[in-house]
């Protein structure tokens, strides 16, 4: 590893240079801290920019259609607006399927953590996540196109919407609900499970009087990160499944119902960091720095933003 170096030794960040900067020494354990916390935070930023882009492209788009009832932008933009509202939400459904497989190799096998999930398996997971569904949904508006220009001669101009033919209808039931929910839920009944039973033994070590190592303590605290993210999955999963389950069915839904519905999956891109700023400590301090301007003062990084967490 190449943080592990002999006292002895001096390493430098550039030998060839004279001025180089002396290359710092990390043991083994805060390299293990540092990157199971550097690959969780690449996947939620990931899926922090599908709910950005969700509030700042699709919601506004959408509420123009919802309140001029018409569709004044052409059938191009409505084939791109199409594309890139499935995209994010494909998108943020597959940043959720890679926060559950995170969260459980780092609960319930902590010590192949550093091993199994890399940096760069990392970036390469949420890169192919962004590509299937780009792809993905580029077929499913092509073929709805193609099916609904086949079927209906009569369509009028004014309108933004997709007509689906039936086999795509049971195919992005089990893309988009069945293989991901799932997934999601079978692993996060496996993390709680044995998160329970990981503070049951810390509790009693802590009870009698025994000494808790760091160890212990770094578990405790990937168990409280995963109920936070499991709740934030379970939050999204109670506004998708109600869409897709609608979206799919067979039974005439009015258009108002879809609308609601359509705008409950778009409202809990904007849940998240509710829901963060609830359950992390962290993040309220950090978010009260940037909106008071104080991380702009020198002192800033200096607060201990982790304190007593």
């Amino acid at each position: 590893m190449v943080y592990e170096i002999e006292d002895h030794e001096t390493q430098y960040c550039f030998p060839a240079i004279n001025s180089s900067c002396i290359k710092g020494k990390r043991s083994s354990y805060e390299y293990n801290i540092i990157s199971c916390t550097l690959q969780p935070n690449l996947i939620i930023l990931s899926l922090a920019v599908a709910d950005m882009l969700v509030g700042v492209i699709i919601m506004p788009v959408d509420a123009i259609k919802l309140i001029e009832t018409c569709w004044y932008f052409g059938d191009t933009f409505c084939d791109v607006f199409m594309i890139i509202m499935g995209l994010l939400l494909s998108a943020s459904l597959s940043n959720l399927v890679l926060i559950a497989v995170d969260r459980y190799v780092a609960v319930c096998h902590p010590l192949l953590y550093p091993k199994k999930i890399t940096t760069a398996k990392t970036l390469i997971s949420i890169s192919l996540c962004w590509f299937f569904s780009s792809t993905y949904n580029i077929g499913y508006l092509v073929s709805g196109r193609y099916f609904a220009a086949s079927q209906r001669s009569d369509a009028c101009y004014g309108k933004c919407y997709l007509v689906i033919r039936f086999s795509w209808t049971l195919t992005d039931l089990f893309f988009s609900l069945l293989l991901p929910c799932t997934l999601i839920i079978n692993l996060y009944l496996r993390i709680f499970y044995v998160a329970h039973q990981q503070v049951k033994v810390i509790n009693s070590l802590m009870k009698s009087g025994k000494c808790v190592t760091e160890g212990s303590v770094r578990r405790k605290s990937e168990s409280k990160a995963a109920l936070t993210l499991g709740i934030i999955v379970t939050v999204y999963l109670l506004c998708y499944i109600p869409y897709t389950l609608s979206a799919t069915s067979t039974t005439v839904i009015s258009s108002a119902t879809i609308t609601f519905l359509l705008w409950t999956l778009y409202v809990n891109s904007g849940l998240n960091p509710l829901i963060y700023a609830l359950f992390y400590r962290w993040f309220k301090i950090s978010v009260k720095h940037i909106l008071t301007f104080k991380i702009f003062e020198p002192a800033s990084s200096l607060v201990d933003i982790f304190k007593d967490y």
